[in-house]
């Protein structure tokens, strides 16, 4: 094994990767060393690319949708075994002390870490992360579609199975995209009446393809009339990241619904108090999940044949890869093979 490798850098704020040679890290005590196969590249990692959160130090490599094996382990790692293959994703560790993590709320830990902000992520032959950080993948998962996954596909997953929906409860997905591509699946493989919500008609075929029982072409139909016409949604799964598009389908969920937001919008989304009172309804949100969370995702796609639509790059195509994200040209998921 060679002393170096090749990582993706961003330089400073809102400058273009650059593919560099580093010392390939060593693994501190508690931590291990994954050589990584296949990384996602996420909207969330515009984070570092653009500087907008301030845990982020500079350079840095991004990237936490990483799938990989165990390449050396730190001394007290007793959890995982060289040749071990493993995932990574947001989450990329917690304290185990304080309030949260004590009620074993992982991921709201109030010294938590984020992978690829915290600390130098996917987008590099090696990485390092917290033992704890770590998630178990399946052998039959393919890493460069194990990779989404572990964000795109644990958000989905763990958002729909922590609702109130029952089986052959109405469960809505709003956009077909990146997330909601994986989320139509996960409800139709869960046992839930799926609806598929887009205003991109000639999506309708995936749709039908991926498990929706019903497509609503929200530029012709008002999505919120037609789901209270199958007779209210008991989650609304909001994907695609436009207020106004949440916004017009909180008025589609039944009694005791809720619109569920995983796809986070830049605007606040606007509610009407009566339709809440009128339903006892709600709008929430949910972020993605723990390493248990990622597993039982992987674990379940695996058990249920589903996968993301992915586009793969070389490490050296790093910019066009980020690029075909960031403007929403890529189908549906971009992911870097190293």
């Amino acid at each position: 094994m060679s002393d170096t490798m090749q990582a993706a850098v961003v330089p400073e704020p809102g400058d273009d990767f650059e593919v560099v040679e580093r010392d390939v890290p060593e693994p501190d005590p508690g931590e291990v060393r994954v050589s990584v196969d296949a990384c996602g590249i996420c909207h969330s990692d515009v984070f570092a690319k653009e500087g907008t959160n301030p845990v982020v130090s500079y350079p840095r490599v991004p990237g936490h949708e990483v799938a990989g094996h165990v390449d050396a382990v730190g001394d007290a790692v007793d959890a995982w075994d060289v040749g071990d293959r493993v995932g990574v994703g947001w989450h990329g560790g917690h304290c185990s002390t304080c309030d949260q993590c004590r009620q074993g709320n992982f991921l709201q830990c109030e010294n938590g870490e984020i992978t690829g902000l915290s600390y130098d992520g996917g987008y590099a032959e090696y990485m390092t992360a917290p033992s704890e950080a770590l998630a178990k993948i399946p052998e039959s998962l393919d890493a460069a579609a194990a990779a989404p996954l572990l964000c795109a596909g644990v958000t989905t997953f763990n958002a729909l199975r922590n609702s109130d929906a029952n089986v052959g409860d109405l469960v809505a997905v709003q956009g077909v995209g990146g997330l909601g591509h994986l989320g139509i699946q996960y409800a139709h493989a869960a046992g839930f009446e799926t609806a598929a919500i887009s205003r991109t008609p000639e999506k309708e075929s995936l749709a039908k393809e991926l498990g929706a029982d019903h497509f609503i072409n929200a530029a012709e139909t008002d999505a919120g009339q037609r789901l209270q016409e199958l007779g209210g949604a008991d989650v609304v799964l909001a994907t695609a990241p436009s207020s106004d598009a949440i916004s017009s389908i909180v008025s589609g969920i039944g009694v005791d619904g809720s619109v569920v937001v995983v796809g986070v919008p830049g605007e606040p989304v606007a509610v009407s108090g009566q339709q809440l009172v009128q339903t006892r309804g709600a709008v929430e949100g949910w972020a993605s999940g723990h390493a248990r969370d990622s597993q039982d995702t992987l674990e379940f796609s695996s058990l249920r044949d589903i996968a993301p639509e992915i586009e793969t790059y070389p490490l050296e195509e790093v910019n066009e890869a980020y690029g075909r994200m960031i403007d929403n040209e890529a189908r549906f998921r971009a992911v870097l093979e190293l």
